[in-house]
């Protein structure tokens, strides 16, 4: 018989299970959901302590921990300091935390950023509205009767569960874990799979043969939506059940090599970004300038950082052995909360690189990569006369679902409509066998800029998967990066 304990995410108690633990005990098992404490004072410790305590009272040898979104941390902080009780950590619609991050780092409302941002004593988080539960996730499959009961049955989140960071001695990286996705707020597991395929060493864990996966096809509250289906994916969970992911092989994809031959040139580093400069030539003055602004989010703690890839060190090469100058920034864009703090580090890198004396200031081009292109937006809708084209390869050009903590600001779509005709020239590369949420973003962008009469030059790359320059065919790649970086070099002429 498998023990459950329930805990669920934010605002919310262990009401919101009662449906999911009458299935459970019908099907055999013992469930017992968590009501968190949600004093004023309480912290993420506070919640840990709950759900410890809670396993210390069962007289079982080992529980399954569920935790839906936020209480994954408690959850995760709980299987840390009992691991020899916990059979497995079943992460429900819920990220990945490490040791030292605060679940505001998940949190997708903006509003709670600013509310936590504000400075002196952190005030409670409200419960959400019945119209604004959106903001925390997908309301698929939930009536509106359900979403008033979520209402009604919620409560205010003390400030301090979701900035104080997470401390994990690395014991619960022991247990058995599952992932159950909704699949409505944008998250598949061929979207992870294709996570762990990319590289980021974080990420590829996840291929562990004791890590299943599960997908239900409904919104982010399931315990509501689909009570039936969720209590049965959980005893498959707890009887190690669930699809595996399976490890890339050879080198990650970000330390593959650049498809085509780009010698290496000077660079100069100066604060966030490299400079790669061509070959010096007599009587020839200031160069124009390519800026490569790296996709992401990228961890902080990635090693080796972005510019030292040699993805963007290919570009930046490539440039320069064509006569024009490439330069990386190195933006903190470590998740989807960091976009405001990334436009300000590329404009930043932007000044930097027009007050080299080896720039020609009034001709530079910017390029975009994956998730950088929301940072696109601020430069298309006010381009100023210097910035010559906006490159953009294999874009994010909306925020995915689950992204509501991007700010508007970041919508290269609006930016069109915004600027209309006078939106600079525009180079997007795109990938063929894209993902289908991301593509759909090209989509509705391509459809603004024909709305807005903005010209966009568009390089297919009929093969193509995201990041096809490190993947094959390497012939298609080297045909396309060839394209794209003349194309964008032509409109620097003179």
């Amino acid at each position: 018989m498998s023990v459950f304990v329930l805990v669920s995410g934010p605002f919310t108690d262990g009401r919101i299970w009662h449906a999911v633990a009458g299935r459970l005990r019908e099907a055999g098992a013992a469930a017992h959901p968590v009501t968190l404490g949600m004093g004023p004072e309480a912290d993420l410790e506070t919640h840990i302590g709950d759900v410890v305590r809670l396993v210390d009272s069962l007289d079982v040898p080992q529980v399954v921990l569920v935790g839906h979104d936020y209480a994954i941390h408690p959850v995760l902080g709980a299987a840390d300091r009992r691991p020899e009780r916990v059979a497995r950590v079943v992460h429900l619609d819920a990220g990945l935390p490490r040791d030292g991050d605060p679940a505001l780092a998940l949190v997708p409302d903006p509003a709670v950023h600013q509310l936590l941002a504000s400075g002196g004593s952190p005030r409670p988080v409200p419960a959400p509205r019945p119209s604004d539960w959106h903001r925390w996730g997908s309301t698929e499959g939930l009536t509106a009767d359900r979403l008033e009961l979520l209402s009604r049955s919620a409560g205010p989140q003390p400030p301090r569960t979701l900035t104080q960071p997470l401390r994990l001695t690395g014991a619960v990286d022991a247990v058995p874990s599952s992932a159950v996705l909704c699949t409505a707020g944008g998250m598949t597991i061929a979207g992870i799979q294709a996570l762990v395929d990319s590289g980021p060493p974080q990420l590829r864990k996840l291929a562990d043969p004791r890590v299943g996966f599960f997908e239900l096809d409904t919104g982010h509250w399931p315990m509501l939506s689909c009570p039936d289906q969720l209590a049965e994916v959980l005893v498959r969970a707890a009887a190690g059940e669930g699809r595996r992911l399976t490890a890339p092989e050879g080198e990650p994809a970000f330390l593959r090599p650049f498809p085509l031959d780009a010698p290496e040139r000077p660079r100069v580093r100066n604060g966030r970004v490299d400079l790669h400069l061509p070959e010096p030539e007599k009587e020839q003055g200031p160069r124009p300038a390519v800026l490569f602004v790296h996709g992401g989010p990228v961890p902080a703690d990635f090693v080796p950082a972005p510019r030292d890839w040699p993805f963007y060190l290919g570009y930046a090469r490539y440039v320069a052995s064509l006569g024009a100058v490439g330069a990386v920034v190195e933006h903190r864009l470590h998740g989807i909360t960091d976009y405001a703090r990334s436009a300000d580090d590329v404009a930043e890198a932007v000044e930097l690189l027009r007050a080299d004396p080896r720039v020609d200031r009034e001709r530079v081009a910017l390029w975009f990569f994956s998730g950088a292109g929301l940072l696109a937006a601020d430069w298309i809708a006010a381009p100023p006369r210097w910035l010559r084209c906006v490159a953009l390869n294999y874009p994010i050009l909306a925020p995915l679902p689950g992204w509501g903590a991007v700010p508007e600001r970041f919508g290269p779509a609006g930016a069109l409509r915004a600027g209309g005709s006078g939106a600079p020239p525009l180079v997007l590369t795109r990938a063929g066998l894209e993902t289908p949420d991301i593509a759909a973003t090209v989509d509705r962008f391509l459809t603004a800029a024909e709305a807005a009469g903005a010209p966009v030059e568009i390089i297919d790359v009929p093969h193509g998967v995201h990041g096809f320059e490190v993947h094959e065919p390497a012939a298609e790649s080297r045909e396309a990066v060839t394209r794209a970086v003349r194309t964008v070099l032509a409109h620097l002429a003179p």
